[in-house]
């Protein structure tokens, strides 16, 4: 099996020794085409050392290059509090992290793009919303809350949490295969990027296909 690795600049040091003999290749932050297509060509696992923001970047390249059925993902966390890891129960120790990446199975999970070109792997928000919320066809808001939070959700697609909804602020939950938003100005964030400019229309939907992610059993 062909492995590489790619590291981003907020991972510190070299690779844990489980990863020695994989080919490391450093990318810049978020790395775009110009930096992942040819390298990932051949690969048959891709190991990203990094940000969260920065393993959607690459699952996107996957997804622009057909190639999201031939390559697994996997992932090295450069942060305790990656949501990535959070939502599909990664580890965050970079022993532990190599080692499933190196030698675990990839399950397949739920790849959540959205409606300006980009992907969501493992938290959404948008913040202050005030507006009308959709999931699928259910209607889960219409008026004003604190925040509405996506992460992706195995098998369906995406989950959402409206939270500070009415006078005894409460929280809304629903899940399905996407979430449309209609709003005032917000700012929308995926993997902690925030967009460069406010919406007033988001949607997050499970794509057609999806990611083969690294976390099965070693």
């Amino acid at each position: 099996m062909t492995v590489i690795a790619l590291t981003c600049p907020s991972w510190a040091g070299e690779l844990p020794p489980t990863l020695y003999g994989v080919t490391v290749h450093p990318v810049p932050r978020r790395p775009a085409k110009a930096d992942v297509d040819a390298l990932i060509t051949g690969a048959e696992r891709v190991v990203v050392a990094g940000e969260d923001a920065d393993l959607a970047a690459v699952a996107l390249r996957l997804l622009r290059t057909d190639r999201l059925a031939s390559v697994a993902l996997a992932y090295l966390p450069s942060l305790p509090d990656s949501a990535v890891a959070a939502t599909w129960r990664l580890p965050t120790s970079p022993v532990a992290a190599a080692e499933l990446a190196r030698h675990g199975e990839p399950d397949r999970v739920p790849l959540v793009r959205d409606d300006n070109g980009g992907l969501l792997l493992g938290r959404g928000e948008l913040r202050p919303l005030r507006g009308v919320v959709y999931f699928d066809d259910q209607l889960v808001l219409r008026g004003q809350a604190g925040r509405l939070v996506v992460p992706p959700l195995a098998p369906v697609g995406v989950d959402v949490r409206v939270s500070g909804v009415g006078l005894l602020r409460r929280v809304r939950a629903a899940h399905g295969r996407a979430v449309q938003i209609g709003c005032l100005a917000a700012v929308a964030v995926s993997d902690g990027v925030a967009h460069p400019r406010p919406v007033t229309r988001w949607t997050w939907y499970k794509h057609t296909e999806d990611l083969r992610l690294v976390r099965g059993a070693v």
